[in-house]
């Protein structure tokens, strides 16, 4: 059997599908050892991907715009002559460069129509993206003992962010011995109905600040005003809207009493780094396929307007261990 020396690795999806994607991406590498594995994602992700033990190449054009930027990627993956290409995004973008790459594409694992190493399981889309993406590669011959049973698989293994991590001056200066409560307030602009009002934010927060907690907000630079509106009603609370890196939120994560946020990318993360956590969902989403995996809380409301900023109050409380 002809040995595999170059793989390619798909995942283009946000910040919560690429940290679900963890134990995919090192199983890849353990099956791989010799391998060079690129990644294929797109321009947010590559400086974190590129400082992981997975790749030896990260690429950040997955989503080219334009019939010349496909153009472009398509001839570059062609002239790359993978031996093996595992799609874990497994969308309408990924199957298009598969066929793209055709009449003879590359071994292929995922769910393009055509693909050699197919993902069989017809109810993979009700898995949830951990035990979803174990069964593919289990499929693919790459992960025989793979965690395929629901809510069998751990939560990803973040142990090199928090290696590469530095503790945030803005947080090393404040807040001393008090519990750390990290507020993570966004979501996608596209899905506003995944957002707890900000105003139940910034009511929690005032409640925290009482109950003596250190509150920071973490979110983009573009999510400023939503750390501002909390400010507004608890102005104890700490902006790091726009300061903090990945490896940064990884490294609150790991010193958080607690973390509460919407359905979205950063909590992944935070949760990853074991902080108990509160995960708010709406039903635009189902959290047994999505939601972060580890010490978590799931609070649920099919509008979130009607859930109450004592419910989720009394379920900080319970996970938060006060200091002795």
């Amino acid at each position: 059997m002809q040995a595999i020396q170059k793989v390619l690795v798909i995942k283009l999806g946000g910040l919560g599908e690429l940290v679900q994607a963890f134990p995919a991406f090192e199983r890849i590498r353990a099956a791989h050892p010799k391998a060079k594995i690129t990644l294929l994602t797109t321009e947010p992700f590559v400086a974190l991907a590129k400082t992981s033990p997975f790749f030896n190449q990260v690429e950040g054009d997955g989503r080219p715009k334009g019939p010349g930027g496909w153009a472009q990627l398509v001839l570059r993956l062609r002239g790359a002559h993978y031996d093996r290409v595992y799609d874990l995004q497994n969308d309408a973008s990924s199957n298009l460069i598969f066929q793209s790459l055709r009449p003879h594409p590359p071994p292929w694992s995922g769910t393009a129509l055509g693909c050699s190493l197919p993902h069989k399981n017809p109810r993979r889309e009700q898995m949830h993206l951990l035990e979803r993406q174990a069964e593919q590669l289990q499929d693919a011959g790459v992960w025989p003992d793979a965690p395929t049973r629901p809510l069998s698989a751990p939560p990803p293994d973040i142990s090199w962010i928090l290696a590469r991590s530095a503790q945030p001056r803005s947080i090393s200066a404040a807040g001393g011995q008090r519990p750390l409560v990290i507020l993570a307030p966004g979501a996608s602009r596209r899905s506003p109905e995944k957002r707890w009002p900000i105003e139940r934010y910034a009511e929690l927060a005032r409640r925290l600040l009482a109950a003596g907690d250190d509150v920071v907000v973490i979110g983009t630079l573009a999510q400023g005003p939503l750390a501002q509106a909390i400010q507004r009603v608890a102005p104890r609370a700490r902006d790091l809207t726009g300061r903090t890196d990945f490896v940064q939120i990884a490294a609150l994560g790991a010193r958080a009493a607690l973390a509460v946020g919407n359905d979205a990318g950063a909590l992944h993360l935070i949760a990853a780094a074991r902080a108990p956590t509160i995960a708010i969902f709406s039903n635009a989403s189902d959290p047994a396929i999505s939601a972060p995996r580890g010490h978590v809380t799931i609070l649920q409301s099919q509008d979130l307007k009607d859930l109450p900023t004592d419910e989720v109050f009394r379920a900080a409380q319970s996970l938060i261990e006060q200091p002795a």
